[in-house]
């Protein structure tokens, strides 16, 4: 009884084991916690399965398509190209199981816990684990809830994964639209919208592009899309009234302009964001303080109620994976008593990979000046860097928004290729309140296409050598 009795006990739960969830189970086996995983179905979350690797790899083969298109322009020339959905699809989803491997092998050395089934939070330090109808009862000290966020449907339109599907199915089946609506400009919307466009599908985006992003971002994307033929209609907010769903396909009524018109199509990707998922575990029982589906954390992912902790897209604070994996890692040091150093969201990189791609920290231009900052602007364009030209990537830029009467770097953003990566020395200068002086001072290597940061920098004051 008493080995029955330790096999189900821990010094740290976690209540889903997504991508915030996973990092901080090796951070809390590292410092010797025995540590335990409920999760209904994969470790890795959406992230590692439905979300961002998936997704990735779909955009790598759109890029390897369009790269082959344009090889011959590097004196390449290529012979036929054919593009095969299906096979760049298996290939996502054997770099999925790679690293899910991966993760496997992590929990593995780690000697961490996973315990199959449907979590239920009993009080804050039990678990109660339903798998095939057989319970387990759980404890900890403490309980960390992980269990992440769902695609948001649009409100009477149901999804049925073929004419109506969301990032869940787009990265899982093999089936490509020859015609598609996507709904929603943000991250999942712009990806997918590049992907189909590369993959020769007649693309129509409906909704802002990139609506939390820097104006000059949302303004030369949407010129960037627009010249690859996506069709962009920014200024129409659609219910389930605007459109006719069928076996056949999908029939939207739109009026851009006051100019009525129907758009058909083969199929529509809702992207219109995710809601938290609190649902179903317990936490109105223990009464865990919500703020709508999203579960209210202080600045050490503490909850409400004492010893239990909450942390990635259930918070609402950020839905990137990046930000889930912090939050873990403050969650689980606080726990032993670490004191770590606190997340600054406004000091966080965000990403998105469609093409070009966009990298951004920070407050954009205008909410830099709407919280009173007297506002002073840098930017550099892709199109007059030397390594840019060279690889064929001429479009887009870096602006650099900064306060006038301290020289300090408010917020940086980047669109173009590599953006995704770059933005990382943005983050890093945002993180030690760097100025755009002291970015300025520091010596990039050339040719690369880094330098427009230090040339943005430069323009800050008017001293580009570039243009």
């Amino acid at each position: 009884m008493a080995q029955q009795a330790d096999e189900n006990s821990f010094d740290i739960l976690f209540l889903g084991g997504g991508t915030g969830g996973y990092v901080a189970a090796i951070r809390a086996a590292q410092l010797g916690m025995k540590v335990g995983v409920v999760e209904k179905d994969k470790v890795g979350g959406t992230c590692v399965h439905r979300g961002c690797i998936p997704a990735k790899a779909l955009l790598k083969a759109a890029s390897v398509a369009t790269t082959v298109r344009e090889a011959a322009q590097f004196g390449v020339t290529p012979g036929e190209v054919t593009l095969d959905y299906a096979t760049a699809m298996r290939r996502s989803r054997k770099v999925v199981d790679q690293n899910y491997k991966g993760i496997e092998y992590l929990f593995k050395k780690h000697k961490i816990t996973v315990i199959e089934g449907w979590g239920y939070l009993t009080s804050p330090t039990t678990i109660r684990v339903e798998k095939d109808g057989a319970y387990r009862n759980l404890s900890a000290r403490d309980i960390i809830i992980d269990t992440g966020s769902t695609p948001r449907p649009i409100d009477g339109i149901p999804v049925d994964g073929r004419v109506v599907f969301t990032s869940d199915h787009a990265t899982t089946e093999e089936y490509l639209p020859k015609r598609v609506i996507v709904r929603g400009g943000g991250a999942t919307g712009l990806e997918f919208a590049s992907v189909y466009r590369e993959f020769d599908c007649e693309v129509t985006l409906v909704g802002r592009v990139a609506p939390n992003e820097d104006a000059d971002v949302q303004r030369d994307l949407t010129r960037a899309f627009q010249r690859q033929k996506i069709r962009v209609i920014p200024d129409v907010r659609p219910t389930a009234n605007d459109f006719e769903i069928s076996e056949s396909g999908v029939r939207l009524r739109v009026a851009p302009g006051g100019k009525e018109e129907v758009i058909e199509a083969d199929a529509l990707l809702v992207a219109t964001g995710r809601y938290g998922n609190v649902t179903g575990f317990g936490l109105e029982d223990l009464g865990v303080a919500l703020d709508g589906d999203h579960i209210v954390v202080d600045d050490h992912m503490r909850t409400n109620v004492e010893h239990l902790y909450a942390i990635g897209d259930v918070t609402g604070k950020q839905q990137l994976a990046h930000t889930a994996m912090h939050m873990g890692v403050v969650a689980v040091e606080t726990i032993a008593g670490l004191h770590p150093h606190t997340l600054d969201y406004n000091k966080i990189p965000w990403v998105t990979y469609c093409h070009p791609e966009i990298g951004s920290v920070g407050l954009t231009e205008a909410k830099a000046r709407d919280a009173g900052y007297n506002v002073k602007v840098g930017r550099f364009p892709l199109s007059a860097n030397g390594k840019a030209r060279v690889e064929g990537e001429s479009v887009g830029f870096a602006k650099m928004v900064v306060d006038a009467d301290s020289d300090q770097i408010l917020g940086i953003h980047l669109l173009g290729g590599h953006a995704t990566e770059l933005i990382a020395e943005a983050g890093l200068a945002m993180l030690f309140e760097a100025t755009a002086w002291e970015l300025s001072i520091t010596v990039h290597p050339h040719p690369t296409i880094s330098e427009i940061m230090h040339e943005a920098a430069l323009d800050v004051d008017g001293r580009p050598l570039h243009i």
